[in-house]
């Protein structure tokens, strides 16, 4: 509810401003110690990227409200938003986008955390788990790009807006792309936040999108295995669908302007 979302955010909000917050039965502030506010900014952005790998993963239509409260607090608190982007960055390196190449001396095990695979006693996550949890956050972040904080000052620029996600877009395409990874994070950024860039885009958005279907997709069938196929036939339909309906669907999940209401 729209109610329970203010709830929310005001109590973050309040801790962030260095108010006195009731939470588990005691009453907690940041200024209860010299680096209470850095702590809290810190675990706080960390909690953020793991609702990403965690809870969006598994219900994608949880990235909007999520990415809602986040919005606010960042615009508010952009110190939050630094160390967000410093954690994401860390578990999922292709929401910069970036490829992190193997250095000499770098052990596979180390290389394979760079490329953000949960590693354990030496086993290494299993494929699926591990494009899920990409996906994840690669949704929150697609989500928070266009969403306002609708109590916020509506004045000020968005504190890490739309423009991030062109830029997103271009570098991705500027890629060599990857099987499985490449064809899977483009579908979850198109599908989320495709439908905002166009209307602020327009036409150069659409030249992307034929871009994608004319070299991309090739470039991505190129390193795809037979078995490694479903998601790149879903980039492909998705593609194909919103050029010939020139139209891109509003993602699944968005918060209505009703939902404030509630």
């Amino acid at each position: 509810a729209g109610s329970k979302l203010r709830e929310v955010f005001d109590k973050i909000n309040n801790l962030l401003s260095g108010k006195p917050v009731q939470t588990e039965g005691q009453t907690v502030s940041v200024t209860q110690h010299p680096q209470g506010l850095e702590f809290v900014c810190y675990k706080l952005a960390e909690k953020f990227v793991r609702h990403g790998e965690g809870e969006v993963s598994f219900h994608h239509d949880s990235a909007f409200p999520i990415a809602m409260v986040l919005s606010g607090i960042w615009e508010l608190h952009p110190r939050v938003g630094d160390i967000f982007l410093a954690h994401l960055h860390r578990r999922c390196p292709y929401a910069v986008p970036f490829y992190p190449a193997r250095k000499e001396g770098t052990s596979m095990e180390e290389y394979q955390r760079m490329l953000g695979y949960e590693v354990y006693d030496s086993k290494v996550e299993e494929q699926d788990h591990f494009l899920k949890r990409m996906s994840g956050m690669v949704r929150l972040y697609a989500a928070i790009i266009q969403l306002r904080w609708p109590y916020g000052n509506k004045q000020g620029a968005h504190p890490h807006g739309l423009s991030y996600g062109w830029r997103w877009l271009a570098q991705m395409l500027n890629l060599e792309p990857l099987a499985d990874v490449t064809a899977m994070l483009l579908l979850d950024f198109l599908e989320v936040c495709g439908s905002a860039l166009v209307k602020q885009y327009g036409i150069q958005f659409w030249k992307i999108m034929f871009f994608i279907q004319k070299s991309y997709i090739p470039r991505i069938e190129a390193v795809t295995s037979s078995v490694q196929m479903g998601c790149l036939s879903r980039l492909k339909s998705f593609v194909q669908k919103c050029l010939q309906e020139k139209e891109i669907p509003s993602p699944k999940g968005i918060l209505p302007p009703s939902f404030w209401r509630t």
